[in-house]
């Protein structure tokens, strides 16, 4: 006999929004700038605001500007460093070719961009929100999203505190509680949970191209004065990756004789051996960078997945009651490497239908008016033009698709394309070979200077999870993942895993798929790339997670 559950604690605003981050943050803002009566709640699973955000960042102005245009003369802004220094190479393992600016579509310019962290820039942004009137809730996972009875979303419901294990209410249980809204936005980044599960019951996906991900690893350095290039942007393609991998590495060069060095790895690659923590960490052996962090010290460490499918891929962003902003929705402009702005534009464009619909006397109907705008505003034409870059390198390889995406850039820009508009092949979870397909990668073992473990390098994520809690990373069928995942693919989640979560113990009995949910970093990729669809994220005890101090 199932326990009977206490009854939840209801609050009303007019408008909830799902995750602290910068699209949900602008929407905020923005909301109170056209209407300063309107109550809205942001609520945040994250211990604090900027807790679980991870960018790389080089930040496009572009939106900022737009919303809170003095930003620049703010001595509270953590944005200082203007971009000086754009630098384009591709790497071999020797040694590598600059790829000459000139040959580079205008929009990969960063020089009006700025370096810095994204978290803290949340950090900046939540209390000018709360200035203003907005209530912000960190420390609250949003678990379950409330519909009335039509079917349109009324609201959501944070998770219930004090769970044990087995499934028991511990002495400290204590019942989430429903926040109630006349629109609801799921600003939750990439592969959000909740957004997930509405993409699938209001089929917001019907028309779109299948999404795509990549994972990002990023580190934090501070670096030795006389090699420090402030304001200095690289980005390099090639090595370690082989020509079917796409990715490549980035170097950000800001204040405090700090360098953000992060690796992305395009989740569609086929080789289940390929572990991306461990190709992030041959990035930094290779001679012309290794020399940058000898005798500096790591600082920080994250992994988060990235939305790549672009313009093909944005869902359907509205439905009854509420509407998707930000990675939610898929912004991400993958050749730039850049989703800020568009997170921060989609925020305060959906604000402003929803602010129109609320003085038009309505309330938990379809924002039919943002879904239908997005596309010729500053972030579809953004998207457009970059549209065929990730289709174009996923068919033709890195070095040919980056050369005929970077053509295409180039056509687009001057109004036309010889390429139409390419396709996505199919999910990221169904690239994967089998594992007779290839050999295993032996990775050089970390040196504990320069390259690093993957628990040593959680610890730096400060990541910490209640471990008297149910496992927020449920597997649907153990059956499957050992005839597939295991028996087929070698455990490809060993290694896709940038925490150590996921574990293969041989027994005498056979292998035991071991979960150590408390090193998760919320990253997200076993949710795109397990093989099988076998393994689902959901939230964890709020608060729980990693803790990015300035990521």
């Amino acid at each position: 006999m199932s326990e009977e559950l206490p009854p939840r604690e209801s609050m009303e605003f007019d408008v909830v929004i799902v995750g602290a981050g910068p699209s949900g943050l602008s929407a905020a803002i923005r909301l109170k700038q056209l209407n300063p009566e309107l109550s809205i709640v942001v609520v945040e699973k994250g211990s604090e605001v900027g807790a679980h955000i991870l960018s790389g960042a080089v930040i496009d102005p572009v939106s900022l500007d737009k919303l809170i245009p003095d930003w620049r003369e703010d001595a509270d802004c953590p944005l200082k460093t203007q971009v000086t220094s754009d630098r384009f190479y591709w790497a071999t393992s020797q040694g590598w070719f600059r790829i000459p600016n000139f040959i580079m579509p205008p929009l990969m310019n960063n020089h009006h961009c700025y370096i810095g962290s994204l978290g803290n820039v949340c950090r900046w942004l939540a209390p000018k929100a709360e200035a203003l009137g907005v209530e912000i809730y960190p420390g609250f996972a949003a678990a379950e999203v409330l519909y009335d009875d039509k079917g349109a979303v009324r609201g959501i419901a944070t998770g219930d505190m004090g769970i044990a294990k087995d499934g028991s209410h511990k002495d400290s249980y204590t019942r989430g509680m429903e926040l109630l809204g006349k629109y609801t936005l799921f600003a939750e980044g990439a592969r959000g949970s909740l957004s997930k599960q509405l993409i699938a019951k209001y089929n917001l996906d019907a028309n779109s191209e299948p999404p795509k991900f990549g994972i990002g690893l990023k580190e934090v350095w501070q670096i030795d004065p006389a090699k420090h290039k402030k304001g200095r942007v690289q980005h390099t393609l090639g090595w370690p990756l082989n020509d079917k991998t796409g990715g490549g590495s980035f170097l950000y060069h800001y204040d405090d004789n700090r360098v953000a060095v992060g690796f992305v790895v395009h989740l569609n690659y086929n080789d289940p051996y390929l572990s991306p923590f461990d190709e992030f960490q041959r990035i930094k052996t290779h001679p012309d960078i290794r020399e940058l962090f000898e005798g500096g010290k790591r600082l920080a460490y994250g992994a988060r997945a990235i939305t790549e499918g672009g313009y093909q891929s944005v869902p359907r962003l509205s439905f009854p009651g509420g509407a998707l902003i930000g990675c939610a929705a898929g912004f991400v402009n993958v050749p730039r490497i850049k989703g800020v702005h568009n997170a921060m534009g989609s925020g305060m464009l959906a604000a402003e239908h929803v602010a129109s619909a609320l003085g038009a006397g309505r309330a938990n109907d379809e924002l039919v008016e943002y879904e239908n705008a997005w596309r010729s505003s500053a972030i579809g034409k953004d998207l457009f033009k970059v549209r065929n870059a990730k289709p174009l390198l996923s068919k033709f390889g890195n070095l040919l698709g980056t050369l005929f995406s970077g053509f295409d850039m180039w056509c687009n820009t001057l109004g036309f394309s010889l390429f139409g508009t390419q396709s996505h092949a199919k999910p990221d979870r169904k690239t994967l070979d089998p594992a007779t397909q290839h050999q295993p990668i032996a990775y050089p073992k970390p040196d504990g200077k320069i390259t690093f473990d993957k628990l040593s390098s959680v610890f730096l994520s400060n990541t910490n999870h209640e471990e008297d809690q149910p496992v927020h990373l449920k597997v649907a069928d153990m059956n499957l993942q050992k005839t597939s995942e295991h028996d087929v693919f070698a455990g490809p989640s060993n290694r896709y895993c940038p925490a150590g979560v996921y574990e293969w113990v041989e027994e005498s009995s056979g292998p035991r798929f071991q979960i150590n949910a408390q090193n998760c970093v919320h990253c997200k990729t076993c949710d795109v790339k397990d093989p099988n669809g076998n393994i689902t994220w959901v939230p964890p005890e709020g608060g729980g997670g990693p803790n990015y101090e300035a990521m």
